[in-house]
C-alpha cells in the first residue's frame, strides 16, 4: 500500500512505516527530469527500498507530443499507472498514447468546482475510450462532493486503477482533513467495495494525509494501521 509523504521524510518513513512502495508527483520526482537526474532519483528509491508505483496528478492536452513526454516518463520510472487531469480534447491522444505504452490513465477528482467533481462526470468522459482510461478516485475530495465513497467505487468498477484513502470531517468544500474513519470515510466498507468491483492487483492505492505537514508520520502510521486492519476484516 503506497503512503504520500514528503521526499525529505523518506528515510524516517521507511523505517517507522514500513513503506515499500510510493505514488510520487513533481516535487519528488520532476517529469522532465534530465536522464542523468532521473537515474539518480531511481537509485536513492532502490537504497532505500522504495518502488515508484504511480505518478501524478498531471495535466494532458491535446498536444500529443507532450503527452507522450509524460508516457515515455513513466516508461522510464517503470510505471503502469499515471494519475491525470486531462482536458476534454486530449482523450484521443491519450486513446493512441495508452494503447502504445500500456500505461493506465486514472482521472483524478479535486473535489467542488472540478472538472471532473462527480463520478459521473468521470464515466462520461472515459465512456467509449481506451480500457486503460480510468479512475483515481480520491476519496476525500468525493465526501467534499457530497459523494458516497462506497458507491463512487461501485460506479467505477472496471475503471478503477487507483484510489486516494483520505477522509474530511464534513461534506462540503471547506473542511478540515482527519485520519482515516474519523469522518466520512467507512473504511472496511470501503475495503468491501474494493474487492466487490475487482480492483486491480497491481491498481495503486495510497493513503494520502496532508494535514500536520511539518512531521505527519505519526498520523500517516495510525492511518495505515486502520487500512490494513480494514483489508483484513474485508478479506475475512
Amino acid at each position: 500500500m503506497p503512503g504520500r509523504v514528503d521526499g525529505t521524510l523518506w528515510p524516517t518513513a521507511r523505517s517507522d512505516l514500513g513503506i515499500k512502495s510510493a505514488e510520487f508527483y513533481s516535487k519528488h520526482v520532476p517529469p522532465d527530469s534530465s536522464p542523468e537526474k532521473l537515474k539518480g532519483i531511481l537509485a536513492l528509491c532502490k537504497e532505500y527500498e522504495v518502488t515508484p508505483v504511480g505518478f501524478g496528478v498531471s495535466t494532458f492536452t491535446k498536444n500529443h507530443d507532450a503527452n507522450k513526454k509524460f508516457f515515455e516518463f513513466g516508461k522510464a520510472c517503470g510505471l503502469k499507472y499515471l494519475s491525470a487531469s486531462p482536458t476534454m480534447d486530449a482523450f484521443d491522444s491519450l486513446d493512441k498514447l495508452c494503447e502504445e505504452y500500456n500505461i493506465r490513465i486514472a482521472i483524478h477528482n479535486h473535489g467542488p468546482g472540478d472538472r471532473f467533481d462527480k463520478v459521473t462526470d468521470v464515466l462520461n468522459a472515459v465512456k467509449g475510450h481506451h480500457k486503460n482510461i480510468g479512475a483515481c478516485a480520491d476519496l476525500g475530495h468525493y465526501i467534499r462532493s457530497g459523494e458516497d465513497p462506497v458507491e463512487v467505487i461501485r460506479l467505477l468498477s472496471g475503471r478503477l486503477f487507483g484510489v486516494h484513502l483520505k477522509d474530511f470531517a464534513e461534506q462540503k468544500e471547506n473542511t478540515k482533513g482527519v485520519i482515516l474513519g474519523q469522518g466520512h470515510l467507512n473504511v472496511e466498507k470501503t475495503f468491501v467495495a474494493l474487492r466487490q468491483a475487482k480492483f486491480p492487483v497491481d491498481g495503486c492505492l495510497s493513503v494520502e494525509y496532508e494535514e500536520k505537514p511539518e512531521n505527519p508520520l505519526s498520523d500517516l502510521k495510525e492511518c495505515l494501521t486502520i487500512a490494513q486492519e480494514a483489508a483484513k476484516k474485508a478479506s475475512a
